[in-house]
């Protein structure tokens, strides 16, 4: 199913950012899994699609340094959260790590607005105890996250190729530490561990690493997620 237009300027379909954050979503509970550390996967998704779409690049670099981004000259890309990200990075190449602070601390409310605008979720608000307001995300469009979570599965619970999109999604989420309390929505186990982690290192199958374009998504997404695992076990031991 195609989700609704969220606004003039931004894509007609939802961004890897956006199905990042549906599926942090607790369907029942309205909560987002791992909120103290959102900034890394979405931050991470909006850098991993704008290598998908060939507005930056990405120089591994060694030591102390680490990978750095930068942007491809002309390439901007229409939609306005990607436009910010880019430039950002158009104004000088920087550190990954840098870049998930700078591109995602800001993403939270930007991504629940587009997906309430969008008609995927819906927002509920109420009083707990009748006097503390509180919002909850709820499901709205129970078609597109059922076709969201069916692709997951089949890459993370059967072994099917990913496509790139798919692959940066559940690459994501693995690094999130989420996978397991997905479950029943994706089925927990031992396999799943193994393919998360497989497409944390950009495992994304023969046929994606011959285009360079998704080299280069699977490269940011690596670098990004090596940033994120370390910084969130940094935040756990504090």
């Amino acid at each position: 199913m195609t989700a609704r237009r969220a606004d003039e300027t931004s894509d007609p379909e939802p961004l890897i950012v956006e199905d990042v954050l549906l599926m942090l979503l607790d369907d029942a509970s309205g909560t987002i899994a791992g909120e103290g550390t959102l900034m890394y996967p979405l931050g991470g998704a909006v850098l991993v699609e704008l290598g998908l779409r060939g507005a930056v690049e990405i120089d591994p670099g060694r030591g102390l340094t680490g990978a750095r981004i930068s942007a491809v000259a002309d390439a901007e890309p229409s939609d306005p959260i990607l436009a910010t990200a880019y430039r950002t990075i158009a104004d000088r190449p920087r550190g990954i790590q840098t870049l998930l602070i700078t591109v995602g601390s800001d993403l939270r409310a930007k991504v629940l607005d587009r997906l309430v605008d969008r008609g995927l979720i819906r927002r509920e608000r109420r009083r707990m105890l009748g006097i503390i307001p509180s919002t909850r995300h709820l499901p709205a469009d129970a078609a597109y996250e059922s076709a969201l979570q069916q692709r997951l599965r089949a890459v993370l619970e059967d072994g099917a190729t990913p496509d790139p999109r798919t692959a940066a999604v559940a690459a994501l989420l693995s690094s999130s530490g989420v996978l397991s309390h997905l479950d029943p929505t994706i089925r927990w186990s031992g396999d799943v561990h193994r393919r998360g982690k497989a497409l944390e290192k950009g495992d994304w199958g023969a046929e994606a690493v011959n285009e360079a374009m998704v080299r280069t998504a699977a490269g940011i997404a690596a670098a990004a997620i090596a940033v994120s695992v370390t910084a969130a076990g940094t935040v756990s031991g504090s």
